[in-house]
């Protein structure tokens, strides 16, 4: 299967190293497709801000809610992450070498958020990249039906495995489109 998925062990890694990733398939020519989560700090000392750039080129989108110091609620703002939802699902439509999400959450795992996006890449073959968290670690992996590869935090093996993925499909279109109109 085409998905795997990466765990950073500090608060905010796995947010840098997907960006990283990102970037660097940008650069080496890919279209990644996908989002991934940007954390700013806050003057006022409360939590940082959240917001995902929605790849490959945004646009970025708050997807935090500033709920005030005292509270202890979930700050995600659901009507911003269905709209990156929305986005993402869009330009994969249009095509994409691969998708990255910046993290398999909550929603997700409620069924909501980037599930579907993910499972229509997975059957279209496309490499798919997740960001996880322990708290939803089990839903992914019910997801996935246990068939999501472990990849450690490092961008070098993240890049390199997308990459094998992205020539190997290319590849095998190459081949069924010569096949087919060749004759």
């Amino acid at each position: 299967m085409n998905i795997a998925y990466t765990l950073a062990p500090g608060r905010g890694d796995t947010d840098l190293v997907l960006n990283t990733v990102a970037d660097q398939l940008i650069t080496r020519g890919y279209k990644p497709c996908g989002t991934v989560q940007i954390n700013t700090e806050r003057s006022d000392a409360g939590p940082c801000d959240m917001d995902v750039k929605v790849l490959p080129d945004g646009p970025a989108i708050r997807i935090s809610q500033t709920l005030g110091r005292a509270s202890r609620g979930c700050r995600l703002d659901p009507n911003a992450l269905e709209k990156a939802v929305g986005l993402v699902t869009g330009h994969f439509a249009s095509g994409a070498d691969c998708l990255i999400i910046n993290k398999f959450g909550k929603h997700e795992a409620e069924g909501r958020g980037f599930r579907q996006i993910i499972a229509e890449a997975v059957m279209k073959e496309t490499p798919v990249l997740v960001g996880l968290n322990i708290l939803n670690a089990q839903a992914f992996m019910e997801f996935s039906e246990g068939l999501g590869e472990e990849l450690p935090p490092r961008v070098d093996s993240l890049c390199d495995w997308l990459e094998t993925r992205i020539r190997s499909f290319s590849g095998e279109a190459d081949r069924r489109y010569a096949q087919e109109y060749r004759g």
